[in-house]
């Protein structure tokens, strides 16, 4: 029976000798710690920003089908926010209908400028959501952070949520997120890397290893331009000795390698997508030589 989300813990969860490092095993789903409690979760998860879809069967059926997949190989973040239009409430239907939100990890965001905007934001999300609490709220793009780290705290506090975070994906947003993850004790760093967009492991990824904050990783590939690239080419021989079978693998790979890296999110509206990334955490993880083997393969496309 499948660990309702509030019973995680690493003492269950480590009876089960699930791999945490990036050589470890293969054949079985790799988890990684939450650096704050130690909970487990697994290294792939969900990005919802294509799941703003209408009300119809025919529009919600592949997306419903794939969170049925996610969950039966073992998914546990799922990450959304209010921006991405009807992404939260498309969730919350498809999940109730399916019977798992307590079985997620759920993730989602508040930009507001206006502090007094933040709580009903906060508020909508979950009503959209169909619950009166989440895992994990973040602050999109930094946007309110001033104001918002505070009302986390106190939503904290409260059993609203359990873990606080901040994202970006704008590499001008670097400096200022650097001097909030000095300043302020927050669970979770929400950040883009992948083989073309790497300016986030010079200092943020490393700073959020040292500070113990749980990183996941956005844009894993890239802004597509990377599928562009290879275009219909071979992976490279070499690619098989760490299990890859395919160009989402590859780059999933490097991105779940990088030792700061806790979970990657993905973008996945169909099930056989989920089945081809959860593949990338179920063979070993590249090596410091291989990974620069990748990147000079990558700088020569």
């Amino acid at each position: 029976m499948p660990l309702n989300r509030r019973e995680f813990s690493l003492g269950a969860l480590g009876a089960l000798a699930l791999p945490t490092l990036a050589g470890a095993g293969t054949g079985t789903l790799l988890r990684r710690p939450i650096p704050s409690t130690g909970e487990m979760i697994p290294v792939i998860g969900l990005g919802t920003n294509r799941y703003s879809v209408d009300e119809t069967a025919e529009a919600r059926a592949p997306l419903k089908a794939t969170l049925k997949r996610f969950h039966e190989m073992g998914g546990g973040l799922i990450d959304t926010a209010p921006m991405y239009r009807r992404s939260e409430a498309v969730l919350g239907d498809l999940l109730s209908e399916l019977g798992i939100y307590d079985e997620i990890f759920m993730a989602t965001k508040t930009d507001r400028e206006d502090a007094s905007a933040t709580p009903p934001q906060m508020e909508l999300s979950l009503q959209r959501l169909k619950s009166d609490s989440v895992d994990l709220m973040q602050i999109h793009n930094l946007k309110g952070w001033k104001h918002t780290i505070p009302m986390l705290d106190a939503w904290k506090k409260d059993g609203r949520i359990r873990y606080t975070g901040i994202t970006t994906s704008r590499s001008r947003e670097y400096e200022e997120l650097e001097t909030i993850l000095k300043q302020h004790d927050l669970d979770f760093l929400q950040i883009n890397y992948s083989l073309e967009q790497r300016a986030s492991a010079e200092r943020l990824l490393p700073l959020a290893r040292d500070r113990g904050m749980a990183v996941i990783i956005n844009r894993a590939f890239g802004g597509g331009r990377i599928f562009d690239a290879v275009g219909d080419a071979p992976l490279p021989d070499w690619a098989a000795e760490f299990g890859c079978e395919s160009w989402a693998q590859f780059l999933l790979k490097y991105a779940l390698s990088h030792p700061a890296t806790t979970v990657v999110i993905p973008g996945m509206t169909k099930a056989h997508y989920v089945d081809d990334n959860f593949h990338a955490a179920m063979t070993r993880m590249p090596d410091a030589a291989e990974r620069k083997q990748m990147e000079a393969f990558y700088d020569a496309l």
